[in-house]
């Protein structure tokens, strides 16, 4: 049975202790795989045994019951969803399928909701500042998501499932693998009745996802050749402002074509890629033509380099053109004032050491990005940790992060050609403690200062002569500590993380929307023979949104099972919200309450 596994800083232990609690290989904290002992900012991975055990039906439901990552959903399944990672904004994380970002260029977060778990293998989360690596977006952190390969020679496996508000879906996954060679495709297709979107509606909103992934690998000498394709389309219901009954049509797609070379010290990855967002207003739409749309290409060039022994060099050049397009209440965005060409282009190169001074270990990294709208802006990392004696170590780590400027923020209503990046300086320091190879502790503290927040500003208020515009007038400073444990006592399992953070409006002091100052999550699991159960809870404190609502803090518990019925054939159950807990992640938006999900599942 695999556990969470929660890497925080400082994680350089003795080579026992590493090896029986972190023998992962993770690759988002340093773009090359490494020993998620090695990795020095913090981590947290959520494996396939864990997304199996929680039958969540999108990933935003796997990423809310780890403290330090925060979701706000206007709704039930399928609804607007957003992720806060360390009290930063939703549009400060960087969501990856495949190490390709997936967040429009639009406006907006990532389409968590869309994402289906049966088609991921795991998830890794990446906490503190990657632009160094990763470019725009990654203030907060990262989460890249890692889809379904084929581990052994033949797999095979169907899922059925059903819960409460009329949830029914089934899946299947196909994959061989022999030597070099191997292929797979995964498919799901989900759809349920949903329930009403405002908690003053009585009209049920439905949600349906239908979602594919397939990829082949090969071979031949030194190449490796990689291809894969994974997509979601499908239709959400929601109600409007005035309550009134809509829909729309999404579609999600990424192609992804890897070629690599290796060498005895070099090996050199070129990735192309394309990535497609698209929503389209439905029938029942004011204006059914509407839409909003992302196409983005992407070639990166990646080189990792250990010609010197205890140097690992990473340095890449990265170029995309992303194109934007779309139309609001009739008006086609390419006709705002400023727009010019569709196109944004971006030229980026970066460059990362990771090396050791007797028992210290330095990760340095810095990359130079060119953009079309605003010109060049730099970002770096610098990292270290030692170990300090048999079961303690710590770490430290400075960045500088950045966010570009969306469609929406320099040409849409309020929109300003003239917007500047974004800009995060971000502090760590972390220590832990692992006595033996079944328990850690560990403690990490942090602060991450955010200037030139692009807000909305309106001189003279709403409807006077002046028009408003976006302007780069805002400040943010997040100060916090997480303190997370994780034990093992024969058959039982726990893992819990405590975080308190203060993430304010540096100008009025005020609190961030949406944020909790204190939240905490608890996994446990029981192995009985074949079986298993489990608890996943977590208690987050009050809210601010907007129109100063404070929304009530809340605690969520769900009991899972997992029981082996024959040799290939595994029921899965979840109890969600066990307590019937009525609360809202949004002003005004429901919730889902109290009720069962079961999956039969077949595997060879």
């Amino acid at each position: 049975m695999a556990v969470l596994l929660s890497v925080q800083p400082g994680f350089i232990r003795p080579a026992a202790a590493a090896a029986a609690l972190l023998d992962d290989v993770v690759v988002t904290a340093t773009r090359r795989p490494i020993s998620a002992s090695e990795a020095l900012p913090p981590m947290v991975v959520i494996d396939r045994d864990q997304i199996e055990r929680s039958s969540a039906i999108d990933v935003a439901e796997l990423l809310r019951f780890h403290a330090g990552v925060e979701i706000a959903r206007n709704g039930g399944p399928g609804q607007v969803t957003s992720a806060f990672i360390r009290g930063t904004n939703s549009n400060h994380t960087l969501v990856l399928i495949d190490g390709v970002k997936i967040n429009p260029g639009t406006a907006g977060g990532a389409a968590l909701q869309n994402v289906t778990p049966e088609l991921v293998q795991r998830i890794e989360i990446v906490k503190g500042p990657r632009s160094s690596l990763y470019g725009s977006e990654a203030i907060g952190g990262v989460i890249n998501i890692i889809t379904r390969r084929a581990a052994q020679s033949r797999e095979l496996g169907v899922r059925a499932q059903a819960g409460r508000y009329g949830l029914r879906g089934a899946s299947g996954h196909l994959g061989w693998r022999e030597g070099r060679f191997g292929a797979g495709v995964s498919a799901t297709t989900l759809s349920t009745d949903g329930f009403p979107t405002f908690r003053d509606s009585e009209d049920d909103r439905g949600f349906e996802n239908d979602a594919l992934n397939a990829w082949v690998q090969a071979g031949f000498g030194r190449l490796e050749l990689e291809a894969s394709h994974w997509q979601a389309r499908g239709n959400t219901e929601y109600s409007d402002f005035f309550r009134a009954p809509q829909d729309q049509d999404f579609r999600d797609r990424l192609s992804r074509l890897q070629l690599g070379w290796q060498a005895a010290a070099w090996r050199s990855t070129l990735t192309l890629s394309r990535f497609l967002d698209r929503i389209d207003q439905g029938e029942l739409a004011v204006d059914p033509e509407d839409f909003v749309r992302t196409e983005r290409d992407v070639l990166d060039w990646q080189n990792d380099l250990d010609m010197i022994a205890g140097l690992e060099l990473t340095a890449g050049l990265s170029l995309t053109s992303e194109r934007t397009s779309g139309q609001s209440f009739g008006t086609p965005l390419e006709s705002a004032p400023g727009r010019g060409n569709a196109d944004r282009d971006e030229e980026a190169a970066y460059l990362q050491a990771a090396f050791e001074l007797g028992a210290h270990r330095f990760v340095v990294a810095g990359r130079h990005t060119d953009h079309q709208v605003f010109g060049g802006v730099n970002t770096w990392n610098l990292e270290w940790g030692r170990p300090l004696g048999e079961a303690w170590s710590i770490s430290a780590g400075l960045g500088r992060g950045f966010r570009a400027p969306s469609t929406s923020d320099l040409y849409a209503f309020g929109g300003n050609p003239a917007l500047q990046p974004e800009v995060s300086r971000s502090g760590e320091l972390g220590l832990s403690f692992a006595p033996g190879p079944d328990h850690e502790l560990a403690l990490s503290l942090f602060r991450t200062e955010i200037s030139d927040l692009v807000e909305f500003l309106d001189p003279d208020g709403f409807g006077g002569p002046l028009p408003g515009r976006n302007e780069n007038i805002g400040d943010a400073r997040i100060e916090g500590a997480e303190l997370s444990w994780r034990g093992r006592y024969g058959d039982w399992r726990v893992t819990t993380q405590l975080l308190l953070q203060r993430p304010e409006d540096r100008d009025t002091g005020e609190r961030l929307l949406r944020r909790a100052e204190r939240s905490a999550t608890v996994h446990l699991t029981r192995r009985l023979g074949e079986h298993e159960f489990g608890l996943q809870m977590l208690a987050s404190g009050e809210r601010e949104d907007f129109g100063g609502v404070r929304l009530a803090g809340y605690v969520l518990a769900n009991l899972t099972a997992q029981l082996a019925l024959a040799e290939r054939w595994t029921v899965r159950a979840r109890v969600e919200n066990l307590l019937d807990q009525d609360y809202e992640l949004v002003d005004g938006y429901n919730s889902a309450g109290r009720g069962l999900y079961a999956s039969l599942a077949y595997a060879y």
